[in-house]
């Protein structure tokens, strides 16, 4: 009976290997495609200067306090880095089904006439939201963290998809300036280039949720310091240079 089961458990092992391995491929398969795809169409610099616009274009909007930033110091301050990652994966859950939705929409709407509308919403949310980041910026004491207490739920998952998919600001930025950005993302690569700039834009969420969670447990001050202000003051500069642009292509 033992070499039996002995026989078993090394059959199911490999055939889980083999599935594992199966997977790995599979995922890197797709990965060097994409690679390909973008390398073929593109010369380096150009994805050099693609990275680059989109993670200046997008790394305010990852590092404003907001309801999922609120909660995320509250719970970390108990969890740590772990609640981070939690609130991560729930935020990328919910903005990656929406970039997804907006691309195939947008695959279907081609005409100029909507990439003109998108260019100039898009570029005028930027510029406001901009000058909004700076005048918060420049406020003597920083109200974004009032207002919100610690909730009760112990599902952060849930916490964090419902603070994401029911936050207002995080709606309106992505069909707006997010919507610009994907447009630029089809033309510069297709559905690879959707990717590569979703890629570039959400780490910077998992590198300042996790940050914020672990300092918030350590009891470090992580809001409202000198040099967050000038840090957020200087993405505002950034986002109205970059609305400016849009705006000025897309007339």
């Amino acid at each position: 009976m033992q070499c039996h089961s002995a026989i078993e458990n090394v059959t199911w092992n490999r055939e889980w290997l083999l599935t594992d391995n199966s997977v790995r491929v599979s995922i890197a398969f797709v990965l060097q495609n994409i690679i390909i795809q973008i390398a073929n169409s593109t010369t380096f610099m150009e994805i050099l200067d693609f990275i680059v616009t989109v993670v200046l274009v997008t790394a305010s909007g990852a590092l404003a306090p907001g309801p999922l930033f609120v909660v995320n110091l509250t719970k970390g301050s108990r969890l740590g880095a772990r609640g981070g990652i939690v609130f991560s994966v729930a935020h990328t859950l919910a903005e990656f089904t929406l970039v997804m939705l907006l691309t195939f929409g947008l695959l279907l709407l081609t005409s100029e006439l909507v990439k003109i509308v998108i260019g100039v919403a898009g570029g005028a949310f930027l510029v406001a939201f901009g000058v909004m980041q700076i005048y918060g910026a420049l406020k003597p004491k920083s109200e974004g963290l009032r207002g919100i207490n610690e909730t009760n739920s112990r599902h952060l998952l849930v916490i964090g998809l419902a603070f994401t998919g029911l936050n207002p600001f995080f709606i309106i930025w992505w069909l707006t300036a997010g919507a610009q950005l994907i447009v630029v993302s089809l033309e510069f690569a297709s559905l690879a280039g959707v990717l590569l700039m979703y890629v570039c834009h959400v780490w910077m969420d998992y590198a300042w949720l996790i940050t914020t969670a672990h300092l918030s447990k350590k009891g470090m001050n992580v809001v409202g310091v000198k040099w967050y202000r000038i840090l957020i003051a200087f993405f505002g500069a950034v986002l109205i240079y970059f609305g400016l642009a849009f705006l000025t292509s897309s007339i």
